[in-house]
């Protein structure tokens, strides 16, 4: 008999275990999201790391249009305007699986357009769970009542349904800073390598730009704010003042404020997750583990939990959720003690030790030793 599983939030997780499940016969999944439909409109930008490509090329990614999809070759590291040094991102690639930037919102339409067309259900939101024997009993919002084998739950940082399974409210930390996104015109900017990634460490921030298709480039910019400060961004010349006060006052070409042309939210990450409550309940991406964005890691690791859950769900182990639970929570702290030092890092202020991060990081780019260590244990999976 076919094992029933429900996916709950079609993001990235949820979309990329859905086409990993299809793919078995012993399956009959449905994906519900609380949405009215997927945004497929958003030119932002995320980077995969080959731990993330090697899965996604397993349902057809390598033959997605190369012009909606980028390779870059190195990353360079700036401080303020200053090239210290670049790390050859390549020493990670293996034949067709390579490290990757894109537009999200051409991933969600790959992840989708892979699925059987009436997999996904809108406007569902999960109002109430049973454990009846070792099924589930699941009650949407609309009182439609479905009863399942597995319940995987990807609903994001803020998930509402984990709190509700929980029977507590489970809130997320704030970072303490501020994340802003701009795309724009490789022809309209002079500072960075078109072709390649660029993080420019600054004083309590710091900014990425990486090619995201053949005419844009995507900039995330990462800025410390304190969290009694939040409600001023409300105010555009705040925002503007801001801005103008941070890294950005050296790249005066890269926003445009008459145009409003970026976006900007609060970063948060997840507090230490617990073993879920009830049987045969697993969390995915977000909704298990939110990271600092200072790896790039979290498209990647949705991804590849996605893989991890899939394997266990097809193995013969009897306490499933456990296995899912320990083996990613033991992946995601490696991860997120290298995202929290980073952030440190990257956004120094004294000048002894921005000249002392300076010599460290040329030495340790060029050591092998280092790179497999740090990057390569999480890269290569």
């Amino acid at each position: 008999m076919k094992k029933k599983i429900a996916i709950i939030g079609a993001g990235i997780g949820g979309l990329c275990l859905a086409n990993l499940l299809q793919k078995n016969s012993n399956y009959e999944i449905m994906l519900y999201e609380k949405e009215e439909a997927l945004r497929l409109d958003e030119g932002y930008g995320i980077q995969l790391a080959v731990n993330s490509v090697t899965i996604l090329n397993k349902i057809g990614f390598n033959d997605l249009n190369k012009n909606e999809k980028f390779n870059p070759i190195k990353l360079d590291f700036y401080s303020n305007k200053n090239k210290i040094t670049d790390l050859d991102l390549t020493q990670f690639n293996f034949n067709e699986d390579k490290y990757t930037t894109l537009k999200r919102s051409v991933l969600i339409r790959f992840l989708k357009d892979k699925l059987f067309s009436n997999l996904i259900r809108f406007n569902k939101t999960l109002k109430k769970v049973d454990q009846i024997d070792q099924k589930l009993r699941i009650t949407f919002n609309d009182d439609q009542v479905n009863e399942v084998d597995y319940l995987i739950v990807a609903d994001g940082v803020f998930s509402k349904t984990r709190s509700m399974l929980e029977n507590k409210n489970i809130k997320p930390n704030y970072l303490g800073s501020m994340a802003f996104r701009f795309l724009i015109d490789k022809n309209r900017q002079k500072y960075f390598d078109k072709n390649n990634i660029s993080l420019v460490m600054g004083s309590d921030c710091h900014l990425v730009a990486y090619p995201v298709d053949p005419n844009n480039l995507n900039i995330v910019m990462i800025a410390r704010a304190k969290e009694k400060s939040l409600q001023k961004f409300q105010e555009s010349s705040y925002i503007k003042s801001f801005l103008n006060n941070s890294i950005l006052k050296d790249y005066p070409e890269v926003i445009n404020f008459e145009n409003n042309d970026f976006k900007f939210w609060p970063i948060y990450f997840s507090k230490k997750p617990q073993l879920p409550i009830l049987k045969n309940v697993f969390y995915l991406g977000d909704a298990f583990y939110a990271f600092p964005p200072t790896m790039a890691q979290g498209a990647s690791q949705s991804i590849e939990a996605s893989m991890e859950l899939f394997e266990i769900l097809q193995s013969n182990k009897s306490e499933k959720e456990k296995e899912y639970f320990e083996n990613r929570l033991k992946r995601s702290e490696m991860i997120i003690k290298r995202s929290k030092f980073n952030y440190f890092a990257f956004h120094l202020k004294s000048n002894f030790f921005i000249w002392f991060r300076e010599i460290i990081l040329k030495r340790a780019i060029k050591n092998k030793n280092f790179i497999d260590s740090y990057l390569g244990r999480v890269f290569n999976k």
